[in-house]
């Protein structure tokens, strides 16, 4: 399959390489040039046990690469990962400012291919209408895409476990075309029986909240 990761920071760089493991071609897309030529380079910006030794043989691999140019990531993949800073603002509430700036690019260049939307990161309960509102307004077809809640349960130092082998996944979506991408997309992760969970958008970001 083909994933777009937006976003480079700890959640998007283990998302990217981990999924590329598994045979995907994994674009990953940051504002940040040099980082993004960091990464080019087959340096990595993380430290995190593991994740530099299957970084590097996906880069060799021709299946993890990196850009600043969010169009060309998101034409050619079937999933769009946001993998995206909330910060908590003043009164403790997420900061969706970088997610709702990306969903409305999002508006501009998806194509007439289905696409899945996967929200990674940590967000209040219905964030993902939200999104899909902003990407319609900015010119998406509300029947090209869906947005999918996809709660990440990484812990530092042992991310790469937790990504190639979840005790459980989380996915947030009634859309029947999602599911089945989300299922395929999953199924090399979970042989050994590992439950992938079904449940609406806001019951999966509201299970992130709670796992916290």
């Amino acid at each position: 399959m083909k994933i777009a990761v937006i976003g480079t920071g700890y959640v998007g760089l283990v998302t990217g390489t981990c999924f590329s493991e598994t045979g995907n071609q994994v674009t990953c897309v940051d504002i940040d040039e040099q980082k993004i030529n960091t990464l080019n380079s087959g340096t990595i910006t993380i430290y995190e046990p593991g994740l530099e030794k299957i970084f590097l043989r996906n880069q060799k691999e021709n299946r993890l690469f990196f850009t600043t140019q969010i169009d060309e990531a998101v034409a050619e993949a079937e999933i769009v990962v946001l993998a995206l800073p909330t910060p908590p603002g003043e009164d403790g509430s997420a900061d969706l400012q970088y997610i709702l700036a990306v969903a409305a690019s999002l508006g501009k260049h998806l194509n007439n291919d289905f696409k899945v939307i996967i929200d990674k990161s940590t967000v209040p309960v219905g964030t993902a209408d939200r999104v899909k509102d902003i990407i319609i307004q900015n010119g998406g077809n509300e029947n090209n895409f869906a947005v999918v809640s996809n709660p990440e349960f990484l812990r530092e130092g042992v991310a790469v476990d937790d990504f190639m082998k979840p005790d459980r996944v989380v996915i947030g979506t009634t859309n029947e075309q999602a599911i089945a991408l989300m299922n395929r997309l999953y199924a090399p992760f979970v042989r050994q029986g590992n439950p992938v969970i079904f449940m609406d958008e806001k019951s999966a970001e509201l299970t992130k909240y709670a796992a916290n």
